[in-house]
């Protein structure tokens, strides 16, 4: 689940003046605009001819992510940003175009784990021959091709320089975007694996990645399934993780400091941390039911406190009666400083600077 709408970005490849991609890319919206509402993505186009990237100038390799030129910056950002591609393309000379090989040689890791479907045209072959040399070239960048294809026979469907209208190749421009859809989300936990600020977790192939406004669905799950058994613990129903809603969730993860651990897409864990003076608050620390027991709360709670200002005491709170986080924290080195009956004020000093040497 995301609050966010996948994206599907369709890319018009053609930068010829009068070309007919312009004309393709704009039927291809047309055709799966309603198909796209209803499968819950976006869809935006982008066409080559307005992007304007000159011929790769890049001093670094794309590799580095490393970008001085602001077109290279604004190229990344929109590849980033997507989900998925549908590459509406021409062939020439038996060959994709050189604005299409050279948008794909700008840039590394933002292309990587993303579906692309192909929408060609021409003559002889109807652009298959355009797609087949593309392929060669995007999944060495670790695009994922899928097999869904729409070939279009310029003689056969071009009119006076337009599409003439045709119910069957609406419908398989439907059946392309359904598949990169499906593609793109069985490729997710993947891509977010690849993203930028993920760093492995402690179960092989988990991953940490700080927690954003659109995880609010994950993570109001999470919640609710976790405190169940902190609400039985202590007798009370009273627990705002067992009330908050998506819209409350996404308004505290705008204003603390989240980590979520990840596997195969499904969110495991998390914690939340943020500075109040010179104390450093941990919070919300969750892991689902079925994989307690194997140090994974234990290692979310070090990551929190290791984001900890220098010289800031930690502090956290739980229920007086819940006996399996108060061990872990004391554990960890917490004490109890204040409890009111109902919730324990644990605190951590913190730890003495080490002087240079």
């Amino acid at each position: 689940m995301s609050t966010n709408l996948p994206r599907i970005v369709v890319l018009g490849c053609s930068t010829r003046p009068g070309a007919l991609g312009p004309h393709v890319l704009r039927w291809l919206m047309e055709a799966t605009g309603p198909r796209a509402a209803a499968l819950g993505v976006e869809l935006q186009p982008v066409e080559l001819a307005q992007l304007g990237l000159p011929l790769l100038d890049e001093e670094e390799h794309p590799s580095s992510g490393v970008y001085r030129n602001e077109h290279t910056r604004r190229w990344s950002t929109v590849v980033d940003g997507a989900d998925g591609f549908v590459v509406v393309t021409p062939e020439y000379n038996y060959g994709m175009p050189a604005s299409l090989k050279n948008a794909l040689d700008y840039l590394g890791r933002e292309w990587a784990w993303k579906p692309v479907g192909f929408v060609s045209y021409g003559n002889t072959s109807a652009g298959t021959r355009s797609v087949q040399h593309a392929k060669q070239v995007v999944t060495t960048l670790r695009l994922v091709p899928v097999g869904a294809t729409v070939a279009i026979r310029i003689a056969e469907a071009v009119h006076e320089g337009r599409l003439r209208p045709d119910p069957a190749r609406d419908r398989a421009a439907e059946e392309l975007l359904e598949e990169v859809v499906q593609v793109a989300a069985a490729l997710r936990p993947l891509r977010e694996r690849h993203r930028s600020g993920s760093r492995p977790g402690p179960l092989p192939g988990s991953y940490l990645r700080p927690l954003s406004p659109a995880d609010a669905p994950e993570v109001t799950v999470l919640q609710r399934c976790c405190w169940v058994e902190e609400a039985l613990a202590n007798d009370t129903t009273s627990l705002a993780p067992l009330h908050e809603d998506v819209d409350d969730v996404r308004g505290w993860l705008t204003d603390w400091q989240a980590t979520g651990l990840w596997l195969n897409g499904r969110l495991l864990g998390m914690v939340r941390a943020r500075a109040d003076g010179d104390d450093w608050h941990v919070g919300r620390l969750a892991v689902v039911p079925d994989l307690r027991g194997r140090g994974l709360g234990r290692e979310l709670l070090r990551d929190a406190e290791a984001a900890a200002p220098a010289g800031a005491r930690v502090v956290l709170h739980t229920g007086a009666n819940s006996l399996r986080n108060l061990a872990l924290y004391r554990s960890e080195g917490f004490r109890a400083l204040e409890s009111d009956g109902e919730t324990v004020m644990l605190v951590k000093a913190a730890a003495p600077a080490v002087a240079a040497g």
